[in-house]
């Protein structure tokens, strides 16, 4: 059985090379597990050792098919535990993140099976990200980012690319939240900020990094 570090750092290189693709470096490691560069190169032999991962000195490392697989699942067990507390206990989608890095780690293949079912086998979680199924396939979302959004096209808040509390809660406190019906009324072109209407009504400004962090499916 791996311990919780040593899933965080599978979870960690895996999504490293979702946005990177190829080999992920120590440096890039270390940095998003806020750790030493030393500390890292330890656990990634530990992990080769286990053959969860290829490890090459001073050129990165890349996940084995089990390693995959068990990154996949902590990614799934994270995001249904996130819908089970926004859905079923009422948390906000800014809260729910500790909680679940926590939850994520409790190895119940049948736990989560049925937390699965008892959700109604949601497809993507509080903030848009798609869920795994039990064989690691994604559900395909096709989102773009609000700034490449057309002028006076309609679209719906799909997701965040973004998910600090900070960025959640100024979209909660703008109702720019999951399934808002959005069209872009104006651009700015001193600073490219986006003047948005709401569900048709209510005109708001944006920034472009707001813009930019926003995701949308047209409609």
């Amino acid at each position: 059985m791996l311990s919780q570090t040593e899933e965080n750092y599978l979870k960690c290189i895996y999504t490293l090379g979702l946005k990177e693709g190829g080999e992920i470096n120590t440096n890039a490691i270390s940095a998003e597990m806020k750790t030493r560069a030393a500390s890292v190169t330890d656990m990634l032999k530990r992990l080769a050792d286990k053959t969860l991962l290829d490890y090459t000195p001073y050129h990165g490392v890349r996940l084995t098919a089990e390693g995959e697989r068990l990154s996949k699942n902590l990614i799934r067990n994270h995001r249904l535990w996130e819908v089970f507390l926004v859905d079923t206990l009422s948390f906000s989608w800014d809260e729910v993140h500790d909680i679940a890095e926590q939850l994520e780690h409790i190895n119940s293949p049948l736990l989560i099976k049925r937390l699965d079912k008892f959700l109604g086998f949601p497809r993507t979680d509080p903030h848009g990200d798609p869920i795994p199924d039990e064989e690691g396939n994604y559900f395909t979302n096709n989102t773009i980012p609000l700034a490449e959004l057309e002028m006076n096209t309609n679209a719906v808040i799909a997701g965040v690319k973004d998910h600090s509390t900070a960025f959640l809660q100024f979209l909660d406190s703008n109702k720019l939240t999951l399934g808002t019906k959005i069209e872009v009324v104006r651009l700015v072109d001193y600073d490219h900020s986006l003047v948005l209407k709401i569900a048709g009504k209510k005109n708001i400004t944006i920034s472009d990094r707001v813009a930019k962090n926003l995701l949308v499916s047209l409609i």
